[in-house]
């Protein structure tokens, strides 16, 4: 693994944690397998649609 020749400074390190910002999730509206309609995330939606996942 490659490792920094110089130090980073402390001020550089936190303005660019603080930029940062993390995403919404997209969620997809869903008719689960007893007919009831719920909102998960896209990565869930087939898996709750056959019923493998019980929300």
């Amino acid at each position: 693994m490659a490792h920094p020749k110089v130090r980073k400074s402390r001020a550089n390190t936190h303005s660019r944690r603080a930029n940062w910002k993390a995403k919404p999730v997209d969620l997809a509206t869903v008719t689960t397998p007893d007919g009831s309609t719920v909102q998960v995330p896209q990565n869930l939606a087939s898996a709750v649609r056959k019923g493998y996942v019980d929300i």
